[in-house]
């Protein structure tokens, strides 16, 4: 930003209207071409505890927080 606001100034142009060409001159110039981003996945194994279980317990207490918060708008 500091970048683009001595620029403008340097060319006696808004900042608002540098803005504008930068991205105009971005969107017309060719995209390169790149391999897309790929995520290294790893296994984490067989989870130790019953997931169902767990979850449960989590919207459990989401729903205590959800009537907790209500209580308070009384």
């Amino acid at each position: 930003m500091r970048e683009l606001r001595k620029k403008a100034a340097a060319e006696k142009v808004s900042l608002a209207e540098l803005c504008n060409q930068v991205l105009r001159q971005g969107l017309a110039s060719k995209p390169s071409v790149r391999q897309p981003f790929r995520e290294q996945v790893f296994s984490m194994g067989t989870p130790r505890v019953n997931l169902d279980t767990a979850l449960a317990l989590a919207a459990q207490d989401e729903d205590a927080e959800i009537a907790r918060k209500l209580v308070l708008r009384k």
